[in-house]
C-alpha cells in the first residue's frame, strides 16, 4: 500500500505508547522493539516504511575483512539502495558484540535521504552518529571491537528485529521511548485513530493539570465529551 505524506505527518505527532494501545485493539501485541534507544536525542522523529537487512552468524572461512571489497556486499548495498524516506531495519540477532554499521555508513544513509535506521544489535562510532540530525536506534555501542560476528545475507525480506516481525513496507515509528512496527496494511487507520486519541489525551492532560478528577473525564462521560469538542475548536485541533 502507498504510504502517504498525510499518514507520515500524523504519525510524527503521536507517541509509541499510543500506537501500541491502538494496535492492541486490533489484536497485535508484539509490535514494540524492546531494548533499543535513539543515539541522538535531538534527532527528529523516526517515521517511514521499512527496508530490511538480515544478518546471520558469521563463519570464519566466509566472513573476513575482504568481503567488503566490491559492490555486492548486502550491507553496502543496503546503504546505497534503501529508498528515500524509508527506514533501514537491521536484524542483528540482538548481538551487539560486533557492529551492525558505523558512522560513515550512517552518514551516507542520512545524505541519501533515508528516514532513519534501527538495529537490535549495536553501532560503532556512536559519538559521531550522535552528531547527525538523523534518528539511529540501537541496543548499545559495539566499539571498540575487531570481531566479525555477522554475515549479511538478505535485503528487503521479512526479518525479526528485537523479536518483532518486520516485513518490507511496514511502517516504523520511533520516539524517545523506543520503536513500534505498524503493519503496512493498517498504517493509515492506525495513524488516524492514534491522531484522534492524542488530541483527546492532550485535552485530558490540560484538565488534570487544572485540577480536575479523572472520574468522568478519563474515560469521558457526556459532559467531558462536550468539553472536549469545545476544546478542539478553541485549540484548532
Amino acid at each position: 500500500m502507498t504510504f502517504s505524506e498525510e499518514t507520515r505527518e500524523k504519525l510524527k505527532g503521536v507517541s509509541t505508547a499510543t500506537l501500541t494501545s491502538v494496535l492492541l485493539k486490533r489484536g497485535l501485541r508484539n509490535v514494540f522493539i524492546r531494548g533499543v534507544h535513539k543515539i541522538n536525542k535531538d534527532a527528529p522523529r523516526l517515521v517511514g516504511p521499512a527496508y530490511t537487512l538480515r544478518y546471520i552468524p558469521a563463519r570464519e572461512d566466509i566472513d573476513h575483512t575482504g568481503v567488503f571489497v566490491g559492490r555486492s556486499h548486502p550491507q553496502r548495498r543496503a546503504i546505497e539502495e534503501c529508498p528515500e524516506g524509508h527506514v533501514l531495519v537491521i536484524d542483528s540477532r540482538k548481538d551487539s558484540s560486533a557492529a551492525s554499521a558505523g558512522a560513515i555508513l550512517m552518514t551516507r544513509l542520512w545524505k541519501r535521504g533515508a528516514a532513519g535506521v534501527v538495529t537490535d544489535g549495536g553501532f560503532r562510532d556512536t559519538p559521531d552518529i550522535a552528531q547527525l540530525p538523523f534518528p539511529a536506534y540501537h541496543a548499545e555501542p559495539s566499539a571498540p571491537t575487531n570481531l566479525i560476528r555477522h554475515h549479511a545475507l538478505d535485503l528487503n525480506q521479512p526479518i525479526g528485529c528485537g523479536d518483532v516481525p518486520v516485513y518490507p513496507g511496514d511502517v516504523i515509528v520511533g520516539d524517545d521511548e523506543g520503536v513500534v512496527v505498524i503493519p503496512a496494511t493498517m498504517a493509515k487507520e492506525v495513524a488516524d485513530e492514534a491522531f484522534e486519541q492524542t488530541a483527546f489525551e492532550d485535552f485530558v492532560e490540560d484538565r488534570v493539570r487544572a485540577g480536575d478528577s479523572i472520574f468522568g473525564l478519563y474515560p469521558p462521560e457526556a459532559e467531558a465529551e462536550q468539553a472536549f469538542r469545545e476544546w478542539r475548536i478553541e485549540k484548532g485541533r
